[in-house]
Parts: structure tokens; C-alpha cells; sequence
């Protein structure tokens, strides 16, 4: 008698996503933490034109300075007198960012002179001013 072959009705096989989705949750949070956030001025300025100028791309704090004399940072006007404490502040939260001032081409360059001493006493070293290219 001949014999007979008994298939059993196949398992089906499943893939377990748990490790996949566990590491794609890691990355995610390592990509959030690692992000610099850029603290914009929050003022639009008339920049003067320099033949020099060149884009500053690791920069992530502007600090804005109006025609009048005021000084804006994070979208909200800051007194000179605070500006070194508000710059200390976003200096804690990433060590080795760059400061960027966005002076207006009216601006005077005595309070131009004072936010680069607030930003110097901070502790920054990576000082520029902003300028348009041309000239």
C-alpha cells in the first residue's frame, strides 16, 4: 500500500514589527534632540551691501537692530540692558551656536557696538553682521 503523504495545514508566519518600530521611535527622538532651532530676530531690516558678504549657514541666533535703535530677539523687542542675560540663555541651550546681527542700514553704531559687547560677554565667539551682497 502505498503511502500517503499528510500535509498539515502551513503556519502562517508573521514578521514582528516591534524591533523595526522600536528603532525608527529611537532614531526619531535622536533626530528631535539633535536639532538646532534657529531664534530669528523677528524685525525685517534694510541691510547694508557689502562686496564681501558670504551666507552664513551653522548660524542659529539673530539678533535684529531697527532704524530706531531697538533691539529685537525671538520675535519680542529686548532691552540692552537684558541682552546679555537673553543671549546667556540660548547659549545654555545649544554651546556652540553663532550670532548673527541684523542691523538696519539706518541704525546707529554705538548700539551696534553695545549688543556686540552683550554678545562678547556671553560668552560668544562666533560674532557676524549681517549684510546684503553687492555693493
Amino acid at each position: 500500500m502505498p503511502k500517503q503523504i499528510v500535509r498539515r495545514p502551513e503556519e502562517e508566519s508573521e514578521i514582528d514589527m516591534t524591533p523595526m518600530l522600536d528603532i525608527v521611535f529611537i532614531m526619531l527622538i535622536f533626530f528631535i534632540v539633535t536639532t538646532s532651532f534657529v531664534k530669528e530676530a523677528g524685525i525685517q531690516v534694510l541691510k547694508p551691501e557689502a562686496k564681501t558678504a558670504v551666507k552664513k549657514k551653522d548660524a542659529n541666533v539673530f539678533i535684529g537692530v531697527s532704524s530706531t535703535g531697538e533691539v529685537y530677539m525671538d520675535k519680542k523687542k529686548v532691552e540692552l540692558e537684558r541682552l546679555k542675560v537673553e543671549i546667556q540663555r540660548i547659549k545654555a541651550e545649544s554651546p556652540e551656536g553663532a550670532v548673527v546681527i541684523q542691523a538696519d542700514k539706518g541704525s546707529k553704531a554705538g548700539v551696534i557696538m553695545k549688543v556686540l559687547d552683550a554678545a562678547k560677554g556671553a560668552g560668544v565667539k562666533d560674532i557676524s553682521v549681517a549684510a546684503a551682497e553687492g555693493g
